[in-house]
C-alpha cells in the first residue's frame, strides 16, 4: 500500500498556468521527471531558477558554501507582514547574530528542562480526545501550540492570549498563499506584495497579541519574577560578541518564527504520522506496546524506550516534510553539472523530491520505519534526509521536534487507536505539508482505558 502522494503536472505548461497551479499546491505543480532529475532547470521572464537533488550539490549549497547562497526573499517576501526581521528569514552577519543569542535556549541540556512542559501538553491533549470520527490536523495543531506556549511562556493553550494568538493564526494560514507577486518580480522592498486584505490584518493581530506575552515577560524579568522557559532564557542571553540582548520588537519577531516553525510544523507532522499509523495498524501496535513505557510517569530518560516511534516520525518527515521547499539565491557565478549559473539565480532545494527521489531511495513512496537499520536507509539518512534543513541554518528546534513528536504521539496511541474512514487525504503544500481537505480519522478508546 502506498501512502498519499500528490498527481504530478504535465510535462509543459505555460507560465501562467504554472503561476496558477502554484498558487493552490506547489507540489502537485511540479512535473513526475524532478523525482529522478539530479537537476532541472526551470525559465521564466525575470529569472532563472534551479531545483537540485545531486546530494553533492545540496551539500555544497547548505553545509560547504552557505554564505554564497542566502535565502531567497522570493519566498520569504510573502512571510514578512508575520515574521518582520525574524532569524528564519534573515542573512549575513543579522543572522549570525540572532542565533547566537537563541541557540542556547535549545542546546541538549535544556531539552531536559523543557520536557515536563511538552508531557503537560500531552496530556492536556489526551484529555482533550473522546471517541469517534475526528479531524486530525486540528488534534495536533491544538496540541502543538500548547507545546509552544507551555515550553516558551509557560501557559497552557486555554489561557486567554494564547487562544487568541491560536485562532488568528487559522486564520491567517487560510489567507497566506507561500507564492506572492514578490517571487516572480524582484524589487525594492516598497514594492507593492498584493497581500490579502485579511492575511495583512491578521498578520498585525498574531504581532500585537505577541508584543503584550513578550512586554509583560521583559516587565516579569526586571522584577526578578520571570519563570525559566525558553522566553526567559532567550530574552536575557546576551550575544557573545556584542553584550547586546533583544529588543521586545525585535523578540516578537523571533517569537513568531518560534509559533510558526514549532507548531505549524509540528502539527503537520503529527498530522500525517498518524494517518500512517491508521493506515499500516500493524505499526500503531507496535508504537502502543512500546508506549507502556510512559506509565511510570514524567521521565526524560523514557525517551531513549521510544524507538519505534522515533523511527515511525522519522519516516513521515521523509515522506511528508513539513517545509517541503527552501529557496536559496546565488551571490556569484556558479557551475552546477557543468551548467553556467548566474548571480541571482534561485536555487531550490526540495525536500519532498529529495526524500522520495528514486534514484537514492529504496522503496522512495513507501512508509518503512524499518528501512533506517538498512545500509541504505543509513546512506540517505546521512546524505539525502533534510526536514530540519541541515548545516548551519539547520532548524534551531530540530531536536526539540525530535522529543515533542514520539512523545506525543507515543501518548496518543497509548490511549486511542486511530483508524483510516473512507476519505483519503490529498497532500497540498501553502505554509507546510497539509491535507486539501483535513485528515479524518476514526478514534477509539484502547482497552485499558475503557
Amino acid at each position: 500500500m502506498i501512502p498519499p502522494k500528490p498527481p504530478a503536472r504535465p510535462e509543459k505548461v505555460s507560465l501562467l498556468k504554472y503561476v496558477r497551479l502554484f498558487r493552490q499546491d506547489i507540489l502537485s505543480a511540479q512535473p513526475a521527471k524532478l523525482y529522478r532529475a539530479w537537476m532541472a532547470e526551470f525559465k521564466t521572464p525575470f529569472f532563472r531558477s534551479y531545483l537540485i537533488n545531486q546530494p553533492s550539490l545540496v551539500k555544497t549549497v547548505l553545509n560547504e558554501r552557505p554564505r554564497a547562497f542566502p535565502k531567497s526573499d522570493r519566498i520569504g517576501a510573502g512571510l514578512r507582514p508575520l515574521l518582520g526581521n525574524s532569524v528564519f528569514l534573515t542573512n549575513g552577519e543579522t543572522w549570525e547574530r540572532q542565533r547566537r543569542i537563541i541557540d542556547p535556549a535549545f542546546e541538549g541540556g535544556r531539552l531536559r528542562d523543557t520536557f515536563p512542559a511538552m508531557w503537560d501538553a500531552g496530556q492536556a491533549a489526551v484529555a482533550r480526545l473522546d471517541e469517534g470520527v475526528h479531524e486530525v490536523e486540528e488534534i495536533t495543531s491544538f496540541a502543538a501550540a500548547d507545546v509552544i506556549f507551555r515550553t516558551l511562556f509557560s501557559i497552557p493553550i486555554e489561557d486567554e492570549i494564547a487562544q487568541a494568538v491560536f485562532s488568528e493564526f487559522r486564520d491567517y494560514q487560510r489567507t497566506q498563499p507561500i507564492l506572492n507577486l514578490a517571487a516572480f518580480i524582484k524589487g525594492p522592498k516598497w514594492m507593492p506584495r498584493l497581500f490579502r486584505k485579511r492575511t495583512r490584518e491578521t498578520a498585525q493581530s498574531i504581532r500585537t497579541l505577541i508584543t503584550q506575552l513578550t512586554s509583560a515577560r521583559m516587565a516579569q524579568i526586571g522584577a526578578g519574577t520571570a519563570p525559566d522557559d525558553l522566553a526567559t532564557k532567550i530574552m536575557t542571553t546576551a550575544d557573545p560578541e556584542t553584550g547586546d540582548t533583544f529588543t521586545t520588537e525585535e523578540m516578537v519577531d523571533q517569537v513568531a518564527i518560534f509559533f510558526l516553525a514549532g507548531h505549524e510544523t509540528s502539527a503537520s507532522a503529527l498530522a500525517w504520522t498518524l494517518y500512517l499509523l491508521a493506515l499500516f495498524p500493524e505499526w500503531q501496535d507496535k508504537l502502543a506496546a512500546e508506549a507502556k513505557a510512559l506509565d511510570g510517569g514524567c521521565d526524560f530518560k523514557m525517551m531513549s524506550k521510544l524507538r519505534a516511534s522515533r523511527d515511525v516520525f522519522r519516516e513521515a518527515l521523509r515522506l511528508y516534510p513539513p517545509v517541503p521547499m527552501m529557496v536559496r539565491e546565488t551571490t556569484c557565478p556558479e557551475t552546477f553539472r557543468d551548467r553556467d549559473i548566474k548571480t541571482g539565480a534561485q536555487v531550490v532545494i526540495s525536500p519532498w523530491h529529495l526524500h522520495r527521489h528514486e534514484r537514492l531511495w529504496d522503496n522512495p513512496d513507501g512508509f518503512d520505519p524499518a528501512r533506517w537499520t538498512t545500509e541504505n536507509g543509513k546512506q540517505c539518512m546521512r546524505e539525502a534526509y533534510i526536514p530540519f534543513s541541515s548545516g548551519p541554518r539547520v532548524c534551531t528546534g530540530a531536536g526539540f521536534a525530535m522529543v515533542e513528536g514520539p512523545l506525543l504521539l507515543s501518548m496518543l496511541v497509548r490511549h486511542f487507536r486511530f483508524e483510516t474512514t473512507d476519505r483519503s487525504p490529498v497532500p497540498v503544500a501553502h505554509l507546510t505539508v497539509r491535507s486539501k481537505d483535513g485528515i479524518w480519522l476514526k478514534l477509539t478508546k484502547r482497552a485499558h482505558d475503557a
